[in-house]
């Protein structure tokens, strides 16, 4: 597989989030790769000096029309998530932000295009705040996680806040804003959670 780490919209190398294209084989019949392989994950994290996660606890499935942004979430200690996400159906725009307050990327984000058809990976580590916003009608999203869903440790950041300025794709004309969750549209600012002290050393 091929391991790729990404760069902020200022340039600047993000340590953390991996972006993950697996080795495709195809012929008449169709294609077959691994889409999970604990030990070369293992080795691309710790050869980016990353600790691998002891384990993967959960794996998630959504579906997502087009125009459908979920996030962005995270989840604070003692339950904190990594996530590993791909898209079998459709397209998304998947989106990684650094909430730990002694990065020198805090607050930046990086960005990539996963679907069904380039089976990419996004890996999101602990410490970053995830979302993604669908692009074709239809969206099957999976992602593994290092831990279990929280109530109690889960929190939002708001997806279009200024400070962060993330280049969401423009929506179509007639579908107009991304449509969120409740609690998504109400999340708080950036500004508001370092206020809170919700967020990562």
């Amino acid at each position: 597989m091929q391991v790729e780490r990404l760069c902020s919209p200022t340039g600047q190398p993000v340590l953390g989030p991996l972006l993950i294209t697996p080795r495709r084989f195809e012929d008449q019949r169709g294609f077959f790769y691994e889409s999970w392989n604990q030990r070369h994950f293992a080795e691309a994290l710790v050869a980016d000096g990353q600790p691998a996660p002891e384990a993967f606890v959960q794996d998630n499935q959504s579906r997502s029309s087009q125009g459908v942004l979920r996030g962005l979430h995270y989840q604070l200690p003692p339950h904190p998530q990594g996530k590993l996400v791909r898209c079998v159906v459709g397209e998304i725009v998947d989106v990684a932000v650094d909430l730990r307050r002694s990065s020198a990327t805090f607050g930046q984000w990086v960005g990539a295009c996963l679907s069904a058809a380039n089976h990419q990976q996004l890996w999101v580590p602990v410490g970053f705040a995830h979302g993604f916003l669908t692009l074709s009608p239809q969206a099957d999203v999976l992602y593994k996680s290092t831990e279990f869903w929280s109530r109690t440790c889960e929190r939002s950041l708001r997806w279009d806040d200024p400070a962060l300025a993330i280049a969401w794709p423009p929506q179509p004309e007639e579908a107009g804003q991304p449509l969120l969750a409740d609690k998504d549209a109400c999340a708080p600012l950036l500004a508001e959670l370092k206020a809170a002290d919700a967020l990562f050393p």
